[in-house]
């Protein structure tokens, strides 16, 4: 499986730094007759903030916590959490993930779209620890994904958290 990223411009010269958004899918290539995929979408940092990545996941994490998520194995449930304000639209194989300090919008695969509709509901996962070899417009293979979201420690530096999915209205 290769997954592409999307930066939120204009980052490096906060202490956040680059921002970048991947999506995935539990298992891509299952039968459409089979239960729905799960399908996850990550946020992390590039690490290149202005003050150094340590500064840059403090200032994710404080972020994070004024958004009303918290960082550890809690898994928070937008849907009944209507007080956290994270939006996700999903719509023409693209995702728009809107947090309190991001907005990004990342091509998905259709697979991913389908079953973000099918489930109604997107994993997202928000990393304090930076990923820097995952750059805007770099394919991220399937290995290197699952080295880095496996790290056991990930879990407990990274907010978690299912976002509904919103789709343009006609």
């Amino acid at each position: 499986m290769t997954s592409t990223t999307a930066v939120s411009p204009g980052r490096q010269a906060s202490p956040l730094g680059t921002l970048a958004v991947i999506p995935w899918a539990s298992d891509p290539d299952a039968d459409p007759g089979q239960e729905p995929q799960v399908p996850f979408l990550m946020v992390y940092s590039l690490g290149d903030g202005r003050d150094g990545p340590e500064a840059g996941a403090e200032a994710l994490r404080a972020e994070l916590e004024k958004t009303g998520l918290s960082v550890g194995d809690k898994v928070a449930d937008l849907a009944r959490e209507t007080r956290i304000p994270v939006t996700l639209l999903v719509e023409a194989e693209q995702a728009a993930l809107t947090l309190p300090f991001m907005r990004v919008q990342c091509p998905v695969p259709p697979q991913w779209e389908r079953a973000a509709h099918q489930t109604g509901k997107v994993y997202l996962v928000c990393s304090l620890r930076p990923w820097p070899e995952a750059v805007q417009g770099q394919p991220v293979d399937e290995e290197r994904l699952r080295a880095f979201i496996g790290d056991e420690s990930l879990v407990e530096q990274s907010a978690h958290a299912m976002v509904p999915v919103r789709r343009v209205r006609t």
